[in-house]
């Protein structure tokens, strides 16, 4: 069965929240089209400022081995070893002037990362899993997939059914199976002055931990 590591929550969340976490272990069942154009679909409804939506996507899938090789080609080698396992694979982008006025979008990151997050909710509802990276190798995507300068690439999502913990390798899965974990609270939350914690966490159990 799937390892499944639900969040462990000192104030109630929505189900789909704490159900969500990133494995890196998945199984070779293909994803239906029509569930990954809903994940598609729940990125392209994220906030984003002024309404800009900056994000960008270069979608692979395993139907077509040849530019799921390419993208696998921009992740490092650590990811490499689970993630091609995964039946899709996305890099994301952000466009990093505004449309309407040419500036700087300094929160370009950001509303990529609201996209995505709601990707992985979506896929969470529909009994997908979905693992963002970080470890990509920017430059080297830029050059295969003739990403234009005003854009920058930002993180690489895994898309794919879950599998059990025991089809990754060692070392992998140990970090499959350790407890999730979240800093408490009164690390996070501050009233009135940078570290001083707000009065409506100050008392919360800072012995709870999720993921």
């Amino acid at each position: 069965m799937p390892t499944t590591k639900v969040a462990s929550t000192k104030n109630p969340i929505h189900e789909l929240l704490s159900q969500r976490w990133s494995p890196r272990a998945f199984c070779d069942r293909p994803v239906e089209p029509e569930k990954l154009l809903s994940l598609l679909e729940a990125a392209r409804w994220a906030p984003s400022s002024n309404n800009e939506q900056p994000w960008r996507f270069i979608l692979a899938t395993r139907d077509n081995p040849a530019e799921f090789e390419k993208t696998l080609a921009c992740l490092m080698e650590g990811n490499v070893a689970w993630a091609k396992r995964a039946y899709a694979l996305i890099l994301t982008a952000a466009k990093l002037k505004f449309d309407r006025s040419g500036k700087p979008n300094r929160h370009a990151f950001h509303d990529v990362g609201s996209a995505t997050e709601n990707l992985a909710i979506q896929a969470t509802a529909l009994g997908l899993v979905v693992h963002p990276m970080a470890g990509i190798y920017p430059e080297k995507a830029r050059e295969i997939f003739g990403i234009p300068e005003g854009y920058e690439v930002v993180a690489a999502v895994a898309i794919g059914y879950p599998a059990d913990a025991s089809t990754l390798p060692e070392g992998l899965r140990e970090r499959e199976l350790a407890p999730r974990a979240r800093k408490p609270l009164e690390e996070l939350v501050f009233t009135g002055h940078w570290g001083q914690t707000s009065p409506l966490v100050a008392e919360s159990d800072s012995g709870s931990a999720n993921s």
